[in-house]
């Protein structure tokens, strides 16, 4: 299961970083995502919302992702954590067959 998280790095964290620009953050995230079985997928530095993250990981499990988040969170490293998750083209056909499905059994509003 794919997931993009993003993030807004503490002032803390801005601070290490700083200290020690050359840090590398991705082989650590690479490190946590795969002590969960998954695998790094990417990561980018952000700055829309102040200096932040973007990664997307793939993992077998769909609680790991919101563990990573939580791990993240309780480092005190970032803040503003959104954890979504993304569907690969295959598996997005597999959930609108589902819908299809699914469709008759739902009545919108006033119908």
């Amino acid at each position: 299961m794919h997931f993009c998280l993003t993030a807004q790095y503490t002032p803390q964290a801005l601070n290490n970083l700083m200290d020690n620009p050359t840090t590398n953050r991705y082989e650590a995230a690479k490190s946590l995502v795969e002590s969960a079985g998954g695998k790094l997928i990417s990561m980018y530095s952000t700055a829309a919302d102040g200096p932040g993250v973007m990664v997307v990981f793939d993992v077998p499990d769909s609680n790991a992702a919101p563990a990573i988040s939580g791990i993240l969170v309780a480092s005190g490293a970032a803040h503003n954590v959104t954890l979504t998750r993304l569907w690969t083209p295959d598996e997005i056909q597999h959930v609108r067959q589902k819908a299809r499905q699914l469709r008759g059994a739902y009545n919108p509003p006033g119908k």
